[in-house]
């Protein structure tokens, strides 16, 4: 049943981080700054991946800890071993109907402010624009350059780890290094791949997918699987 719940954990911790990266926030910067500087598509996906990866860094260094932290709780009290499945389980599922709460009262939603322009990312919105009479050629602001625009941008997600993804580390801390191993490759694949997909996707000039609704029931996606596998590690998880 180990094997089971692992592979459950796994199974949610993709979803976790997929879900989490189709949320404009995490690919429409690049689209707009793409479009204000010009670049081209290959250098587009190239600093989404590596803004990507900066996303997955940080959260992977707050999992170590969160592992390294359990890992060692568990070998100093081997005997209430018993009891940690439960403890994990019940906050998983408490983590979860926080996000049920927040989905339920329209909390669960971003919103973000972009570097370039006058542009604003909110709930049930791909792309809002203030269009005001366009000033002469020789008024209108200069597009930043490629240095401010992409550190911008690797700013923009490096610093804000997926904190919806911690509790999928505390979950496998049961299963040592190697759980912590692979739940950090999966999480580099969901959220990278997302996010280059995503923007791929909006490039390519598909950007009409109602992934507004994604965004809208984030929250009670993540809420659905947390609560999910609290339920699956409490039940079988002794």
């Amino acid at each position: 049943m180990n094997d089971t719940v692992l592979t459950t954990i796994a199974i949610t911790g993709f979803g976790v981080a997929f879900f989490h990266a189709a949320i404009p926030t995490h690919w429409l910067p690049f689209v707009l700054a793409s479009r204000a500087q010009g670049w081209s598509q290959p250098k587009t996906l190239g600093i989404t991946a590596l803004a990507g990866s900066g996303h997955v860094v940080v959260t992977a260094l707050l999992g170590l800890l969160i592992a390294w932290f359990g890992i060692a709780l568990t070998e100093r009290l081997e005997r209430y071993e018993e009891w940690f499945p439960r403890i994990a389980g019940a906050a998983l599922l408490l983590l979860g109907l926080f996000y049920l709460y927040r989905q339920l009262t329209g909390k669960g939603h971003a919103h973000h402010h972009l570097f370039c322009g006058h542009a604003h990312v909110h709930t049930g919105e791909l792309e809002h624009e203030h269009d005001h009479a366009a000033p002469p050629v020789s008024e209108r602001p200069r597009a930043p350059s490629d240095r401010i625009a992409i550190t911008s941008l690797l700013t923009l997600l490096t610093f804000s780890p997926c904190e919806a993804f911690l509790p999928i580390y505390a979950s496998g801390v049961r299963y040592g290094w190697t759980g912590f191993a692979l739940l950090t490759g999966i999480l580099s694949v969901g959220t990278v791949a997302g996010m280059v997909m995503f923007t791929w996707l909006t490039l390519a000039g598909v950007q009409k997918i109602k992934l507004t609704l994604l965004e809208k029931y984030e929250s009670g996606l993540i809420g659905a699987l947390l609560c999910a596998v609290g339920v699956l590690i409490i039940a079988f998880e002794h």
